[in-house]
């Protein structure tokens, strides 16, 4: 189901989290920069030094994620985004500057989805517990376009429980793990033929307890006398992607599961108790990975899909390269 665009990320200054509107929808942009989504959260900039400005325009970040002294999933990464755009020449050095440090030490690298925005991610999770920390001194730091950093930005976050959630659309289950042990198998649906789930993993972008979703914001039909018509106010909606994917409750397929196999427009339909449930379970950053849909991994940059790059692939898009953590 769905709703309007939005971007991706905590704003240092005065944003939110994925400003826009949200929905379940096999339409849209696959791209984090034009998604379908909604959240809330206060900005956050834990160092704000008084800036000097150096000759000519400056460099500066527009957001960083996770919002400082949040506790997040074991698949969330560090998403940094940029006002104006880096060139490849530039990006060793801005990865240089920007140092993640942790209290347990982790290997990982930057990435970046296009020329605005770098994630850090570990090779593998992060272990539950850890706590972590960005420190990205843009100061002096050139973004190869005649822009120069004027300040430096820390953020600290933590690592909590390994909550994940692994979903068989052929089978019809959702699977939820903690720490390692088996918790709950919920029933659901997933999407239909016509309109897919995307596969792969999936890290969770926000959650919310009420979602308006419309078919129209997503290009699926603005018809009102189309079968794909709907315009809904729907609970318990944990945000998979940009583009529109949730797991939630849906008044048209109230009891999801083998016994009524209804496709939803991509999302992923659990009943109203269970919705309920899941929802508390998770936070930010954990992974729900769904396998069985013909549609495909979602890009790495549709919300947090980060995972969906295998190692050599993530490293292809690296400045830097590999590195560990620094003590913290």
């Amino acid at each position: 189901m769905g709703r309007r665009k939005g971007s991706i990320g905590i704003a240092l200054v005065t944003g939110a989290v994925l400003v826009g509107a949200s929905a379940c929808g096999g339409g849209g942009s696959d791209k984090a920069s034009g998604g379908d989504a909604k959240a809330s959260g206060k900005a956050t900039v834990s160092t704000s030094p008084s800036p000097t400005k150096p000759a000519g325009p400056p460099m500066l970040l527009d957001t960083i994620t996770p919002q400082t002294g949040t506790t997040v999933g074991v698949a969330m990464p560090i998403s940094v985004i940029f006002t104006n755009p880096v060139s490849a020449k530039a990006r060793a050095t801005v990865e240089k500057h920007m140092k993640v440090s942790a209290s347990q030490s982790v290997v990982g690298a930057w990435h970046w989805m296009g020329d605005k925005r770098a994630d850090w991610r570990p090779k593998t999770y992060w272990p539950s517990g850890t706590t972590v920390k960005i420190d990205a001194d843009m100061t002096g730091v050139s973004n190869g376009n005649g822009r120069y950093g004027v300040r430096n930005y820390t953020h600290t976050f933590k690592v909590g429980d390994d909550v994940r959630a692994d979903v068989s659309v052929t089978n019809h289950t959702m699977k939820v793990t903690k720490n390692g042990q088996a918790v709950r198998t919920l029933s659901i649906n997933a999407g239909s033929a016509q309109y897919p789930t995307w596969d792969g993993t999936m890290a969770v972008i926000d959650k919310q307890e009420k979602v308006h979703m419309t078919s129209c914001s997503v290009g699926i039909s603005c018809d009102k006398g189309s079968p794909n018509y709907y315009d809904l106010t729907l609970p318990w909606d944990i945000h998979l992607t940009q583009s529109g994917t949730y797991v939630h409750y849906s008044t048209g397929d109230p009891n999801p599961g083998t016994g009524s196999a209804r496709g939803s427009h991509g999302c992923v339909h659990l009943s109203l108790s269970d919705a309920k449930w899941f929802y508390g379970q998770v936070k930010q950053g954990d992974p729900i990975t769904i396998t069985g849909s013909p549609r495909g991994k979602a890009p790495a940059d549709n919300g947090y899909a980060d995972f969906n790059l295998d190692w050599s692939q993530w490293l292809a898009g690296s400045g830097s390269g590999e590195g560990s953590t620094a003590a913290l």
